[in-house]
């Protein structure tokens, strides 16, 4: 019986593979072949190994080697050794090739609701072992938490003010469209003016998309109070399904209405862009997880120009 201490210590994992090969072929010549070692070494591995135990492992035969006792055990446990030796390597090559890793993603409540399912989506198949934790917190609020380090990547209103090691890059400009009751009269584009004498629904303050409408509304000279201002973009559209009041989106968030039968989309005139961003901490190494979720974000971002085109609904 060995000390399983000395023996965590001191065990040679190339000397345990030669001995369960011996176990498994019956000869030095065929251990040596199948691990494409010279037989000198097959040799040298087996006597380091009783040396280092201070027990006999084989009986050399004419024809075939036989474990003694002491060397059954250590087969018999070595192999698991061994297994769990190539599940660690595997974890380690996972990890750091991003296809294992908790990444913490803050995402405000303008994010299209329709679009995280896609995002997820992507990402487990592209990295299935990452794992990703979702917050739903402000813009300003994700700022602070990326710069504290408790979260690694945050989707927020642009602009944002400047933070030590953060990186800040272009993600979407979504075009602002209006989401009505099918039973109102509506014109083809949806003015300040014409929406300002009408009921109409906003995200709460002090959320980026409060201050882009209430300035939408301001540079046309209206200052109207929202007839309900709400956290969460479907609740908004639950308003205009219920026939309730307007409601001001991004227009990726209404795609999935455009064939509901209890509601419209127009576009606004003037037009009103909704610009975001993907920020992350940056660090001295690498985390191929944090890459893989950023590449999957980039995978669902726009431009301007395609945004502004699309919003012609």
């Amino acid at each position: 019986m060995f000390n399983s201490e000395v023996l965590m210590r001191n065990l040679n994992l190339d000397q345990l593979q030669t001995l369960v090969a011996i176990a498994d072929l019956g000869t030095f010549a065929a251990a040596a072949q199948a691990l494409h070692l010279a037989p000198p070494t097959v040799s040298l591995h087996i006597k380091e190994l009783e040396t280092r135990l201070n027990a006999v492992l084989l009986l050399r035969g004419r024809r075939q080697a036989e474990l003694t006792p002491a060397g059954q055990i250590l087969v018999e446990q070595g192999r698991k050794l061994l297994a769990a030796s190539d599940d660690l390597v595997e974890q380690v090559q996972r990890r750091a090739s991003g296809q294992e890793g908790l990444v913490r993603v803050g995402v405000s409540a303008g994010v299209s609701t329709r679009l995280l399912p896609l995002m997820l989506e992507a990402l487990s198949q592209r990295s299935p072992g990452v794992e990703v934790r979702l917050e739903a917190v402000g813009s300003a609020e994700s700022m602070r938490r990326l710069g504290a380090g408790t979260l690694d990547i945050a989707v927020v209103a642009s602009p944002q003010p400047a933070v030590a090691d953060i990186v800040l890059t272009p993600w979407r400009i979504d075009p602002m469209v209006a989401l009505l009751p099918s039973t109102w009269e509506v014109p083809e584009q949806v003015t300040p003016q014409w929406l300002s004498q009408r009921r109409w629904a906003s995200f709460s303050a002090p959320t980026q998309m409060h201050g882009l409408i209430a300035s939408w509304f301001g540079q046309a000279g209206y200052r109207p109070r929202p007839f309900l201002a709400l956290t969460y973009p479907g609740a908004l559209k639950s308003l205009a399904a219920a026939s309730q009041s307007a409601a001001l989106l991004p227009l990726e968030e209404v795609e999935d209405q455009r064939h509901v039968a209890g509601v419209q989309i127009r576009p606004l005139d003037p037009p009103l862009l909704r610009p975001m961003a993907v920020a992350h901490r940056q660090t001295a190494v690498p985390n191929p997880a944090v890459d893989s979720v950023l590449q999957v974000l980039a995978q669902f971002g726009s431009d301007a120009q395609a945004m502004a085109s699309a919003a012609a609904v």
